[in-house]
């Protein structure tokens, strides 16, 4: 019977290893973060033509990658292809403005980070600007300042949009449709934000929102089928333990009672 436990108890082991091996990031995945790490750190100093080539390095390779199997999930895949898309057109057009170019090859560097982070992914470090932006916003709107709520909520959405495809990725997908509802509506309603009576309500629900988004990525969620192999093995290890405490316990008790029998 011990050995029983020894044997389950291994099992469990090679278990968790299995699924800690998996969540690494593999060498492609991070040779591809790689590469979208270069991309921003050329945009940012406005050298755009070697930007682009690194972007078209990033999809022959992005193309070679994707072909291992779980690399991507289609989610993933999907997020990914169109910040790419995104980021490359964006640079390629010369209309476009430098923070334009910044910002888009910024959005896919952040989607690539939060596809290859366990945790703490690079778009977490955007809280304090974006929830900053969101205080000056509710504050022009409390003061009737119609300039300054208007810079506010720019800054505001055009942040929210940098980290949308992150976001995508990186929380559930119930918490994000509900904070992009409430993004949605004071889009809709900016032209009589500041006359609505209901305006307190519905920045507090937003504040609130976008506050959750930076807590969840914290939280420590491991693959709900590693818990159920944890629980149900450690289960079975318990059973078995008190199983074999119970057989001994009543072997005790038989050879106890001849004993007794014996001394009266």
């Amino acid at each position: 019977m011990v050995k029983k436990i020894l044997v389950l108890a291994l099992l469990l082991v090679i278990t968790v290893s299995f699924y800690k091996v998996r969540a690494e990031p593999s060498g492609s995945l991070r040779q591809l973060d790689s590469i979208s790490d270069e991309a921003l750190r050329l945009v940012e100093m406005k050298r755009y033509k070697e930007t682009e080539k690194v972007l078209q390095k990033f999809s022959e390779r992005y193309l070679l990658s994707a072909k291992e199997k779980e690399l991507f999930s289609m989610a993933e895949l999907r997020v990914v292809t169109v910040a790419y898309d995104d980021a490359l057109a964006t640079v390629q057009t010369l209309e476009k403005t430098d923070s334009e170019k910044i910002n888009a090859v910024t959005k896919f560097r952040l989607v690539l980070d939060a596809v290859n982070s366990n945790n703490q992914p690079l778009w977490m470090a955007l809280e304090d600007p974006i929830m900053d932006a969101f205080n000056e916003t509710k504050a022009a709107v409390k003061a009737g300042n119609s300039e300054g709520f208007n810079d506010g909520l720019n800054n505001l959405l055009s942040q929210y949009n940098i980290i949308y495809p992150s976001l995508k990725v990186s929380v559930s997908s119930e918490k994000l449709q509900q904070l992009d509802a409430r993004v949605t509506y004071l889009e809709q309603y900016r032209p009589v934000m500041l006359t609505m009576e209901s305006n307190e309500q519905e920045w507090d629900a937003l504040e609130k929102d976008l506050k959750s988004i930076f807590d969840e990525p914290n939280e420590d969620e491991a693959d709900p089928s590693l818990w159920w192999v944890i629980i149900s093995t450690g289960s079975i290890i318990i059973l078995t333990l008190s199983y074999v405490g119970w057989r001994k316990y009543k072997g005790n008790e038989k050879t106890v009672k001849p004993r007794k029998d014996h001394n009266v």
